[in-house]
């Protein structure tokens, strides 16, 4: 097995039993267990300026893994999140755009404020229940602290009919995996605002940290809207659309990825291997947002009594619908929307049941 160093690209053979690896050139690479500092596979919520700084990424390996397999190690909440949250519904909503990079995002903005909308207006929940990062000066900044340590304020003090919700709109990566945690060797990540000095957050991290402590009773829906969404959550099942059955989504290494009797449910944008669009195709008003974002918040506003299977097809039909009707004479110019929404869960359930938060 080999890597490549991300310094000068040399492939480099991977030394059994070694920790670090001195690459002709002089760079330094980490071979820990886990996440280790590689070069980044693809990139996230999809722009083609994206891949122009691929080689500039920077995965700081010892924070990655200071949280990979342990919530008893994330950060001391800070006094911005001392504040007790609310018993019963509580949502965290995340939107990063990234304002100061070439791969800038310019719907994630309207995606956390019409995420927010839906969740007082459709669901009940209260403005004190929901948490907002964003890069505006009313919202804390989606750094990867305050990421994390909302993540604490999201699962402290859980209680039996909590309903939790965490929604993220920005850049999604992925990252060779070594250590057999995952069925296509790579491991999905979302990225910070300042992911490219302090590090991704990845799906180890996310599962260790929101998916395991639910206890029973509690309730978990994660809506990832990012490349490489698929199974951000690592949860142990993901339904399959087309068969109608649940594929098993569990590691290589049996490591136990679900809940401490909670149920957690999981939206994504795209499959593994695909890419999230940020458009204004769907939207009259031409504004941007986040494909699954839109069709997301537009089937649940219509469809009262919609069930977690119809709210599936209907993303899936609204993306085909804008594909079928781009302009026959445009299509060389415009990209086709190439995404497939994903539900996944820490346990199989039947489809047809009610949507609810």
């Amino acid at each position: 097995m080999s890597m490549a160093c991300q310094k000068c690209q040399q492939q480099l053979p991977l030394p059994a039993q070694s920790k670090l690896f001195r690459c002709h050139c002089g760079n330094l690479i980490p071979l820990g267990n886990s996440d280790r500092s590689l070069p980044v596979q693809e990139h996230g919520r999809f722009s083609s300026k994206m891949r122009r700084f691929r080689d500039k990424i920077r995965i700081n390996s010892s924070r990655t893994n200071s949280l990979s397999h342990s919530p008893s190690t994330s950060p001391r909440l800070s006094l911005i999140f001392t504040k007790p949250p609310p018993s019963g519904k509580r949502a965290l909503l995340c939107g990063v755009s990234y304002k100061n990079e070439k791969s800038r995002l310019r719907g994630t903005l309207h995606d956390v404020n019409g995420m927010r909308t839906l969740l007082v207006q459709k669901f009940s929940f209260s403005e004190e229940s929901i948490l907002i990062l964003a890069e505006e000066a009313a919202y804390k900044s989606p750094t990867r602290r305050n990421i994390l340590e909302a993540f604490k304020w999201l699962m402290t003090d859980l209680k039996s009919g909590d309903s939790l919700v965490f929604y993220f709109s920005g850049h999604g990566l992925r990252q060779p995996d070594f250590i057999e945690d995952e069925l296509d060797g790579f491991d999905e990540t979302i990225c910070p605002l300042d992911f490219r000095t302090e590090g991704m957050i990845l799906d180890n991290a996310i599962n260790d940290i929101l998916v395991k402590p639910l206890t029973p009773g509690v309730t978990l829906h994660a809506i990832i809207d990012s490349c490489h969404s698929g199974t951000t959550l690592d949860l142990p099942w993901v339904y399959n659309r087309d068969r109608k059955s649940w594929d098993d989504n569990r590691p290589p290494s049996r490591t136990n990825k679900g809940t401490s009797g909670g149920r957690a449910f999981g939206f994504s944008a795209c499959r593994d291997n695909q890419l999230a669009a940020d458009t204004s195709a769907f939207s009259p008003e031409k504004m941007m947002m986040g494909a699954m974002t839109y069709t997301f918040i537009k089937a649940l506003s219509e469809n009262a009594n919609i069930t977690y299977q119809e709210l599936l097809d209907y993303m899936h039909n609204e993306i085909e619908k804008v594909n079928k009707a781009r302009c026959p004479l445009l299509k060389v110019f415009q990209r086709k929307i190439d995404q497939e929404p994903v539900l996944s869960s820490s346990e199989k359930f039947d489809t047809n049941t009610k949507f609810k938060l």
